[in-house]
């Protein structure tokens, strides 16, 4: 009979196109909405590497109020101090990343490829082989300076090299100096980094992100009382204050916890947002099952009375109700596959998967998990109409179609839709608090002007552009962009604001200033050109910028109004020294302490992170230290996209052999920079969409059904002389006792999570009513747009035809 059962439920399916349309979009649409951000979420935050162990890895991470984002980084001589003091690793390796390169091979064009520079263990402490030829040895790390051979991704090998074994050997060109290939990494294995895509792996020794791995048996709460012994040793060995510093060690077998820092609380929140509408749609079928049962209490009825068993009529019910959820999941599984190809589209705008490949595929088991959840919810609802069917005898059902339903029934109905509401006004209220706060970040006082600069990055390599050939090729550079028609101002920098920029966090030494060895703040360092403050558009506030004439003289710094401040507090700084303290130095960068003249005071910036305070910086001229950077500003009175072949051209007329590893704009990094809270918004936004629809649905759905089993009750009434006014009166009361409850249930439900919502972002701040207000007015809006429909057939009941059919 099951057969038979299928072919009846397709053919009621194909007699209500829009009740199955309806029906199985919703499911869809919250199945594939809840795979797609648990894929993400999984990617980003439960993903293991695909590296031996991975459970036994762990991140060395500094934590201190006076440290950079990024100061994860260690110098060498740290990271030898770990690897032979420790007794809780097996081994201690690292690398240091974000790295352009541009690459080429012969007979290719260059192409910008993410090198990593790493130890000569880094393979060996990741416990993993290689496909073809070997990993690096001691022998291959050099003393100073880049190695001389590459290990190359599996996917740079299949890309140029199209798998050919004999690769090992092959010689590539980065900086116009021959590598030579050794080994192809795994397949598998492209990087620590959450979706990450290293091309190739270059054995150094520069300063590197640490990571370790536990030996057999240590756990980590073991490993962080040695590191809580060794770090202040290594404070005292190096001189630098104790205060509030702690060497933290965290698990790092999905990764290293940058991005999932950054993205955790948002997918936790959009975790919750699609669990919520996937309730809504289940809530929604069951209110459309409910309604489309009215139309059906006659089949039934004679069904009954023609000798159907109760468990007959069951399993139809069930029947159809699986074909339902089977459809739903099949069309959900297709949403879920183009929902996590719109997400991967909006992460590779952001800065931290940049140059990254974030292989989003959606998760089976979870998959299969919300099916079978959609499943149970739709066979458990689809029971409700068949129950109310038969639940009287053949003939009393017989009797009785066409009136009222039972005031549990009608309630059961209610409650439904009440349910539906109050949900969609939590999501429509909470797409218009995450816009608010999109909003406020995009308007966040920066300390810059972004809009109208192109940013541009250089590779030029150092034996073929020396210091002493760049310096008066990037002055000329300089002097002809500025010629370009449409160019304002022109500088070269380290790097520009959001990135972190500066070469590291320092102690200074200021004229006048004594600090507590205790409270000492470190300062950032920045390297910059003159007229850098003027691209960028960052005010100064005291003083002069640097000058190409300062090349040669007296050396010369500006200081940001932060570190102004704290030096020279209530004193202008403008003629005093300050310098670097050679204790805090870690590199050969600034080879001693002799001071510099402060020659301006200039606004502060954000630095790295627009939720972040601005860090003190000290910027110094570029051209007067002899060390040159690669980052190139363009401040235009036009579009800055429109100059690119002009830029392009003079660049490679200058210098031929420095290729172009990037172009983007100002306004591109700082919206990247909101890539977490962008996701959140746009999605939330969708959300919020879609739950108005599901609940505009549930309320059509349900007063449809009222009125078609009260149409007896309403002829009546009219008989009896009630006008349409007042049976529209009489529907509206229906609607309203609908509307109002889950409006009210939708508040409390806000009150409720928003503590939840502004412990995950702190800076989450809806200061007002309005949001709240917005998605119930939306919400009941739509109520009385989905009711007017069955008004409408209500007031047009005829009264005799009802009473004929009574």
């Amino acid at each position: 009979m099951l057969p038979l059962d299928f072919r009846y439920a397709l053919r009621l399916f194909r007699r209500n196109p829009t009740f199955t349309a309806v029906a199985v979009l919703s499911l869809a649409l919250g199945i594939g909405a809840n795979t797609a951000i648990y894929s993400l979420f999984y990617t980003i935050m439960l993903r293991t590497l695909p590296v031996a162990y991975p459970e036994q890895l762990v991140e060395l991470v500094r934590n201190s109020p006076d440290e950079f984002h990024w100061a994860g980084y260690w110098g060498w001589d740290k990271y030898e101090f770990f690897c032979d003091r420790n007794h809780v690793f097996s081994g201690v390796t690292g690398m240091s990343f974000d790295n352009l390169a541009s690459v080429r091979t012969a007979g290719v064009d260059p192409e910008t490829l993410i090198l990593e520079n790493v130890p000569a263990n880094y393979f060996r402490v990741l416990g993993l082989e290689p496909v073809v030829g070997r990993f690096f040895t001691p022998a291959d790390a050099p003393s100073s300076g880049d190695g001389n051979v590459v290990v190359v991704s599996w996917s740079y090998w299949n890309r140029r090299f199209h798998r050919d074994p004999s690769v090992v050997g092959a010689r590539i060109f980065y900086n116009n100096e021959p590598k030579i290939v050794i080994g192809v990494a795994p397949r598998a294995y492209a990087g620590p980094r959450v979706g990450s895509r290293t091309d190739l792996w270059m054995a150094s020794q520069n300063n590197l992100t640490m990571i370790a791995r536990l030996k057999p048996g240590v756990t980590i709460a073991q490993a962080q009382a040695e590191m809580d012994v060794l770090y202040p040793a290594l404070l005292q060995q190096t001189g630098a204050t104790t205060r509030d510093r702690k060497l933290e060690l965290l698990p790092a077998g999905a990764g290293l916890v940058r991005i999932r820092d950054q993205y955790g609380k948002p997918l936790m929140l959009l975790l919750a947002i699609v669990g919520m509408l996937l309730l809504l749609a289940c809530v929604n079928m069951a209110s459309l099952l409910l309604a489309r049962s009215a139309g059906r209490q006659h089949e039934i009825a004679v069904r009954v009375g023609l000798g159907a068993s109760r468990w007959r009529l069951v399993r139809q019910m069930l029947t159809e109700s699986v074909l339902l959820s089977a459809a739903g999941t099949l069309a959900g599984i297709a949403v879920a596959w183009f929902a996590t190809g719109a997400l991967v589209r909006i992460l590779a705008s952001s800065r931290a998967f940049e140059h990254i490949d974030v292989e989003v595929q959606p998760d089976l088991h979870l998959l299969l998990f919300t099916a079978g959840t959609t499943l149970i919810t739709g066979l458990l609802f689809g029971l409700a109409p068949a129950w109310y069917a038969f639940r009287s005898a053949p003939a009393s059902t017989l009797r009785h179609t066409g009136k009222g339903d039972s005031w549990s029934w009608r309630l059961f109905g209610k409650t439904l839709v009440a349910g539906q509401i109050a949900i969609s006004v939590l999501l429509l209220s909470a797409a218009v608090i995450f816009l608010n706060h999109l909003a406020a970040l995009r308007h966040f006082d920066l300390g810059f002007r972004s809009d109208h600069v192109m940013q541009l990055t250089v590779d030029p390599p150092p034996n073929t552009y020396p210091p002493a050939l760049l310096a008066p090729r990037y002055r000329e550079l300089l002097q002809r962009l500025e010629a370009v028609p449409g160019v304002h101002s022109a500088s070269i920098s380290g790097c520009t604001p959001l990135e972190g920029c500066g070469i590291g966090g320092r102690f200074l030494k200021a004229e006048g200033h004594i600090e507590d060895p205790q409270h000492r703040r470190r300062t950032a360092l920045a390297l910059v050109t003159p007229r850098y403050f003027e691209t960028l558009g960052i005010p100064l506030i005291a003083g002069r910028d640097f000058a190409f004439r300062d090349a040669g003289r007296s050396r010369v710094a500006i200081l940001s109004r932060g570190a102004a401040r704290y030096y020279f507090p209530g004193v202008d700084p403008v003629g005093k020294h300050i310098a670097i303290d050679p204790d805090s130095q870690t590199d050969q960068w600034f080879e001693d302490d002799r001071p510099y003249e402060i020659i301006g005071v200039a606004g502060d910036v954000k630095s790295f992170e627009i939720r972040d305070a601005p860090y003190p910086t000290i910027y110094f001229d570029m051209f007067q230290e002899n060390r040159l950077a690669d980052h190139l500003e363009l401040r235009t009175n036009i579009d800055p996209a429109s100059l690119a072949p002009a830029v392009r051209r003079i660049l490679h007329e200058l210098l031929p052999a420095a290729p172009l590893v990037g172009v983007s704009t100002l306004e591109q990094q700082v919206d990247s920079n909101l890539v977490p809270e962008r996701l959140l918004a746009t999605l939330s936004q969708f959300f919020g969409v879609l739950a108005t629809v599901l609940a505009g649905i549930g309320v059509y759905g349900l007063l449809a059904y009222t009125v078609t089993r009260r149409t007896s009750e309403i002829g009546v009434r009219m008989a009896l002389g009630a006008t349409p006014g007042d049976v529209t009166r009489l529907v509206l009361r229906d609607v309203s006792s609908m509307v109002f409850p889950g409006l009210l249930a939708g508040a409390a439900l806000i009150f409720w999570t928003l503590p939840l919502a502004t412990h995950l972002i702190p800076d989450l701040k809806p200061d007002s009513s309005l949001p709240l207000a917005f998605g119930a007015a939306v919400i009941a809006a739509v109520a009385l747009l989905a009711s007017g429909v069955p008004l409408h057939r209500a007031a047009s009941v005829d009264p005799m035809d009802a009473l004929r059919h009574q």
